[in-house]
């Protein structure tokens, strides 16, 4: 475990918090957290663009001159592609970017960025967020209390209002719920600022692949009578 301090709504150490190591503590995977990256990037494409070819050009039926006698080069349409108004050779037309990516490394690119926040000193663990109103000037003196300027991704236990009305004037401030937070804005914001029950919701998401893992290597191989053990059944999340 990492114990790191917990820091109250005026910016004192109110007490310590121990983070999981097993995502706050790992050697961030590099290579996994670009591919991760780069999916995400590549699923937000809509795939719409679209250009015409020759064929979908309107006009051109018609031979601009005839073939030979006039001393300039064959042409057959107005609409072909080295034309001014003519179709677009080998252009853009629709399709998906949508690219997979599996859960595990999902879950490891995640570990890896909050490993890296926590690591370069850019992670605050809070135990609540609390504003006297929810104003734009109430946050900002709240996130000055904490020492921290720049791009902010504040994390919050759970849906509050007033907080998020507060931060909306914020360009650089964003405010997102566990299930909301993705690792493009963890890592697109210099400081991460976690409540305590986000970092327990957060804990149980990104380590139940590796809980389940652990359950069934220590589930025993064979029965008391020699028979192998049954299987315990899958259910899909």
């Amino acid at each position: 475990m990492i114990e790191v301090p917990v820091r109250s709504a005026t910016g004192e150490v109110v007490r310590q918090i121990a983070l999981d190591e097993r995502v706050f503590g790992i050697e961030p995977n590099t290579a996994v957290l670009h591919q991760a990256v780069v999916a995400q990037l590549a699923n937000r494409r809509k795939g719409t663009h679209n250009t015409k070819t020759r064929g979908m050009v309107a006009g051109g039926g018609r031979k601009p001159w005839r073939q030979k006698g006039t001393g300039r080069a064959r042409q057959g349409s107005i609409r072909a592609p080295h034309w001014r108004g003519g179709g677009v050779v080998f252009g853009p037309h629709p399709r998906s970017y949508h690219q997979d990516l599996p859960r595990k490394m999902r879950r490891l690119a995640m570990r890896s960025a909050l490993s890296a926040k926590l690591r370069d000193g850019e992670l605050l663990v809070l135990e609540n967020v609390e504003l006297a109103q929810p104003k734009t000037r109430e946050m900002l003196a709240f996130l000055q209390r904490l020492g921290v300027s720049g791009s902010t991704l504040l994390v919050l236990g759970h849906r509050n209002d007033g907080v998020k009305r507060a931060a909306a004037n914020l360009p650089k401030v964003r405010t997102v719920l566990p299930e909301g937070a993705n690792l493009l804005d963890v890592l697109n914001h210099r400081w991460l600022l976690l409540t305590v029950d986000a970092v327990e919701a957060l804990t149980r998401t990104l380590t139940a692949e590796v809980r389940r893992n652990g359950a069934r290597a220590a589930a025993p191989a064979a029965t008391a009578g020699g028979a192998p053990a049954p299987e315990e059944p899958r259910h899909a999340e």
